[in-house]
């Protein structure tokens, strides 16, 4: 059998987090941010935190994990978003970061595995193929990438402007 929509979406997971593409992936984006730039938000409170977006993807990640069974169930998406609900947690913002690492690694181990198009085919839940939940996945990656380094060039922490390397 085929692996052609699988090695495409390795290669688009591979892109989200750890290599850069057309823009920087997620690993780039979060690299040399503190724990203060992290919980840093801007004047009038309109815009989650860099740690509360980190949640929110940790979320999403670890819930394909789970449907995949993979992983238990936990918080719900609302409660990534809440800082007492994430503090509540006492994670360090590395420790936080690993986690996010942790479940993207685990959905590439899981892409990895798959050995046909049916894997990527098999029906998830009722709206989404896996295969289609982790393109979606890496798709809210890039979305909230864009939000992260707004948040830094914001704080003065991200270049105003870069070359594609």
């Amino acid at each position: 059998m085929s692996r052609e929509k699988t090695k495409l979406l390795e290669k688009a997971w591979e892109y989200a987090y750890e290599t850069e593409d057309w823009s920087p992936p997620l690993k780039m984006a979060l690299q040399d941010v503190t724990e203060e730039q992290a919980d840093w938000r801007p004047q009038g409170a309109a815009s989650n935190t860099i740690r509360e977006t980190v949640h929110h993807l940790i979320y999403y990640k670890e819930k394909f994990l789970q449907k995949s069974g993979h992983k238990p169930d936990g918080i719900t998406n609302t409660d990534t978003f809440q800082a007492a609900a994430i503090r509540a947690e006492n994670a360090s913002w590395d420790e936080t970061r690993d986690r996010l690492a942790a479940a993207h690694a685990g959905i590439a181990s899981i892409i990895r595995e798959w050995s046909s198009d049916e894997d990527y085919d098999r029906e998830l839940t009722e709206n989404y193929t896996a295969g289609q939940w982790v393109s979606s996945l890496a798709n809210h990656d890039a979305y909230h990438i864009g939000q992260i380094v707004l948040l830094r060039k914001l704080q003065g922490t991200w270049a105003a402007t870069r070359s594609f390397q």
